[in-house]
């Protein structure tokens, strides 16, 4: 049987298992099963405990549920409520005024969070009623926290990142690099837009703003350091080469304590909570690597992804041709399932076709997170669009109108990074090297 008539079979069985709900992590590992068994001579048991052990027993790994832990800390705590009293008067002259609060509230939580929805769940229980209680537009608000929230997979630490690095065997410390200046210019878009909003709609913005001395404001955001300590302290040690990312997440988890504790959030409620939060999460991500292990091992044995290489390579489809191809297929499969899954679902298949087509695999890794942030705005599985649904007490189609603006501004992040690879892949050869195909 042909490789490509293989590939149509496992397929159709994980289409078939997906529809029946099954578990995303347990039908990667059927349709394994299925190919070992049947179109390979090796045995699928032996490779189930290697995949499973081998995808968990990481010390690269160890730094994910670290890193979760550390936002879910943080997620307990009153620094929502400090943000925006820090942020506000520093943001109030721009057009737009309060609502860059959003957007820089989130780029910041980003910084200790890694995760989208606690990014926009943080920012968003305090800045919804805080801008409605002022008047700002509520169409405005809604989806620029739904659009800024996604900045907590392009931020380091992010966790989706980590995921990334580990299916496609790359460093985590140039992901988190690569995602510096991508993250920033999705902030100037984000920000941007509003500004033009602003102008273009100047009866929908409060005119009335609070005056306030340099000392008033110095004062307010105060409360602001420690986190910003927090930030720059984990970035500087990882991106100094003085610790690994797993110490610097241990660290990370220190700190977050440490804030939580100076806040009076830290009690032994919220710190078993935030244990079995992070510990659930992370069992969640690592069963779902874990069946992506396997289901790599079977691509390997069958030769899909090594003819499907050779298909593009013999197709001769030019880079931007095969980039959009994949961007379509990334957004098609963001409408249907998470981010993670997405990744470890296709890295196995698309990575062999990346690399016979010329491209940076760490280029590659925020390529495919700034699709994965489109995927947390897009319906009907965007967990962005959930979590705001909850909040602003709308329904999800609301919610997703409001965003559509932002899902152009990360449109637009796609093709400038795209024309410009230099933004995601300059930093890290700076830092630590040239990247290494």
């Amino acid at each position: 049987m042909g490789t490509l008539a293989i590939g149509a079979i496992l397929l159709a069985v994980l289409l078939v298992t997906l529809a029946g709900g099954l578990w995303i992590a347990m039908a990667m590992s059927v349709v394994a099963w299925v190919g070992l068994q049947f179109f390979t001579t090796s045995p699928p048991d032996v490779n189930l405990f290697q995949a499973y052990w081998g995808s968990s027993a990481s010390w690269t790994l160890a730094a994910l549920p670290m890193f979760v832990w550390m936002g879910e800390i943080l997620f307990r705590t009153r620094l929502s409520e400090e943000m925006f009293k820090g942020l506000s008067p520093w943001l109030a002259w721009l057009p737009g005024r309060l609502m860059h609060v959003n957007i820089f509230g989130c780029a910041i939580f980003a910084a200790v969070c890694g995760s989208s929805a606690a990014t926009v769940a943080t920012i968003g229980k305090v800045a919804l009623p805080e801008l409605a209680k002022r008047g700002y537009d509520e169409r405005t608000c809604v989806g620029s926290l739904c659009g800024a929230g996604t900045l907590g997979l392009l931020i380091p630490p992010s966790i989706i990142m980590i995921v990334y690095a580990v299916a496609a065997e790359v460093s985590i410390l140039k992901m988190f690099l690569a995602g510096v200046f991508p993250g920033v210019l999705l902030v100037v878009l984000f920000s941007g837009y509003i500004v033009v909003w602003a102008l273009l709609n100047p009866g929908k913005t409060p005119s009335a703003v609070e005056k306030m001395s340099l000392g008033e404001r110095v004062r307010r955001a105060k409360n602001l350091i420690p986190c910003l300590v927090l930030i720059f302290f984990i970035m500087g040690v990882m991106f100094t080469g003085v610790a690994t990312a797993t110490e610097a997440a241990a660290f990370g988890v220190l700190g977050a304590l440490a804030i939580a504790w100076w806040s009076g959030s830290l009690t032994r409620a919220s710190f078993v909570t935030s244990l079995m939060g992070a510990t659930r999460l992370s069992c969640m991500i690592l069963f779902i690597l874990a069946g992506a292990s396997m289901l790599s091992s079977c691509m390997a044995f069958t030769g899909i992804p090594r003819a499907l290489a050779e298909w593009v390579a013999a197709s001769q489809f030019s880079p931007y041709a095969l980039i959009l191809v994949l961007a379509i297929i990334y957004l098609l499969l963001g409408m249907a399932i998470d981010g993670i899954s997405m990744i470890v679902l296709t890295t196995s298949i698309v990575l062999p076709m990346i690399d016979a087509a010329g491209f940076d695999l760490i280029w590659f890794g925020i390529f495919i997170v700034i699709l994965v942030e489109i995927a947390q705005i897009t319906p009907p599985v965007g967990f962005n669009l959930f979590v705001l649904q909850t909040m602003a007490r709308r329904e999800a189609n609301y919610v997703a109108r409001a965003a559509i603006p932002f899902f152009f501004m990360m449109l637009l992040a796609i093709a400038i990074v795209s024309a410009f690879p230099g933004i995601a892949t300059w930093l890290p050869d700076a830092v630590l090297g040239v990247t290494k195909k």
